[in-house]
C-alpha cells in the first residue's frame, strides 16, 4: 500500500527561459586556453579535452541542443519528489503495466545522473516481448544531484543513501525490491544487498570489487590484467577523485560558474570510461551528454555532487558481506574491474557472471539494447535462485 499522497509529491522540472539564456550567453563569453601541445593521433587526449572538440561542443550546447526535450522526456516517464531524513530526494517512477513486474531501484553514479537511464526505462518496465521480465522502475537523484537536495552537513554517504533507498521504495509500496548500480550506484547497490537482505531480492551491478588484500595468486593471465589495470587507474589516472574527495569545494566554484568548466571536467570522463578508439562520440551522442551536464548545471550541483568522494571514498565497509543473490557483469572499458575470485569473498551467491565484449563504464549510454537485455536475465537469474 501508498502512504499517504503527502510524502511523496509530483514534481515538474522546468528550467526558466532566463537560465537557458544565461546558459547561452556565458557560453558565448567563455574564454578557451591555447590548445593542447600533443600532436595529433591516438595521443591526442593525453592532456585531457582537445580544444578543437571542445569547441565544437560548446557551439552546438548553445545553438543545436534542446533542453526542452529532455524535460518533456523526463515528465513522460513521471517524476516525484519526497523528504528522507530531512533532505528532498527526486526521483523517476515508471511502473509496469504488468501484474507480474518486479519492483527494481537504478542508481547512478557520478558524473552520471538519472540522464544514464532516461531511454531504458521504459524498456524495462513495458518489454515488447511478453515473455521478457517487467519491473516497476524507480530512478533517484543521488543526494546533491539533480532535483534532489544539496545536504547542508556531512553524513551523507553511501550507507545512509543505502538506507533511504529503502525508506523511498516502501512509501512506493515496495517492501522488496530488486537494485541495479555502477560506479557509485554499484557501491550502494552493495550495500542495499549487503545491509538490508530482508527488502533486497538481489542485485545486478556493474561494480563487484572484493575486500581488501586479496591475492592475484591462482588468477588467470586475463584476471592479473583486470588486476593491473585497475590498479593503475588508481594509481595514475583518479586526480579528479582525489581532488573531489578532499577539495571538492575549491573545485566546485569552477563546476557551478563556468559551463564550460563543468563541460570539460565531465567531458573527460566519458571520453576516458568509454569503449571508443578516440572520441566518445563514436558510441554517445552529443544530446545525450549534454542532457547529463546540462541538469548539473541548471541545478547548480557540481560542487554538492562532487562532496559524495569526500564522504565515501574508500568507505565501503571491508568486512561487508553480500548473500542474496547475485549478477555481476563487467564491461571490457570499465575503470574498475576485479577478478571473479576476488568479488566471490565479497558477493557471497553470485547466480551470473558476464564479461561482454563491448562496452565501458556508461553501458547504458553505449551499448543500450545490450544493457538492458543483460540486466533482464541477470535479474531473472536472480530472481529464480529465490525459487
Amino acid at each position: 500500500m501508498l502512504r499517504p499522497v503527502d510524502d511523496v509529491q509530483e514534481f515538474d522540472a522546468r528550467a526558466t527561459d532566463a537560465d537557458l539564456d544565461d546558459l547561452r550567453a556565458r557560453l558565448a563569453a567563455a574564454r578557451l586556453p591555447e590548445a593542447e601541445t600533443v600532436a595529433p593521433g591516438p595521443g591526442r587526449w593525453d592532456q585531457g579535452v582537445p580544444l578543437a572538440d571542445l569547441v565544437d561542443v560548446v557551439d552546438h550546447w548553445r545553438t543545436g541542443y534542446d533542453w526542452r526535450w529532455f524535460e518533456d522526456r523526463l515528465a513522460r516517464i513521471g517524476q516525484f519528489r519526497t523528504t528522507v531524513d530531512g533532505l528532498g530526494i527526486h526521483f523517476l517512477h515508471r511502473r509496469s503495466p504488468r501484474g507480474d513486474a518486479t519492483p527494481l531501484v537504478l542508481t547512478h553514479g557520478w558524473p552520471g545522473s538519472i540522464a544514464e537511464f532516461v531511454d531504458v526505462v521504459d524498456e524495462l518496465a513495458d518489454p515488447p516481448d511478453p515473455g521478457a521480465p517487467a519491473f516497476h522502475v524507480v530512478v533517484p537523484s543521488l543526494p546533491g544531484f539533480g532535483y534532489s537536495d544539496k545536504p547542508a552537513t556531512t553524513g551523507w554517504g553511501t550507507e545512509k543513501i543505502a538506507a533511504a533507498w529503502v525508506e523511498l521504495m516502501g512509501r512506493l509500496g515496495y517492501h522488496e525490491f530488486l537494485a541495479h548500480g555502477g560506479d557509485w550506484g554499484g557501491n550502494i547497490t552493495t550495500v542495499l544487498g549487503g545491509r538490508f537482505p530482508e527488502h533486497v531480492l538481489g542485485i545486478h551491478s556493474t561494480f563487484a570489487a572484493g575486500p581488501p588484500g586479496m591475492t592475484t595468486d591462482g588468477l588467470t593471465a586475463v584476471e592479473r590484467a583486470w588486476a593491473e589495470e585497475t590498479h593503475h587507474f588508481w594509481r595514475h589516472r583518479a586526480a579528479y577523485a582525489k581532488q573531489q574527495a578532499t577539495r571538492p569545494q575549491t573545485i566546485g566554484y569552477s563546476l557551478v560558474d563556468s559551463p564550460v568548466g563543468l563541460l570539460a571536467w565531465i567531458l573527460d570522463k566519458f571520453a576516458e570510461w568509454s569503449d571508443t578508439a578516440d572520441s566518445p562520440f563514436e558510441t554517445i551522442s552529443r544530446d545525450r551528454i549534454l542532457d547529463d551536464v546540462t541538469l548539473y548545471w541548471l541545478t547548480r550541483t557540481g560542487a554538492s555532487a562532487a562532496r559524495i568522494y569526500y564522504e565515501s571514498h574508500n568507505s565501503l565497509d571491508p568486512e561487508l558481506r553480500v548473500d542474496v543473490p547475485s549478477a555481476i557483469t563487467t564491461y571490457p572499458r570499465d575503470i574498475e574491474k576485479y577478478p571473479r575470485p576476488w568479488a566471490q569473498e565479497r558477493y557471497r551467491q553470485i547466480v551470473r557472471w558476464r564479461t561482454p565484449d563491448t562496452g565501458g563504464h556508461f553501458p547504458s549510454l553505449e551499448v543500450p539494447d545490450y544493457f538492458v537485455n543483460d540486466l533482464r536475465e541477470g535479474l531473472a537469474a536472480v530472481l529464480a535462485a529465490r525459487r
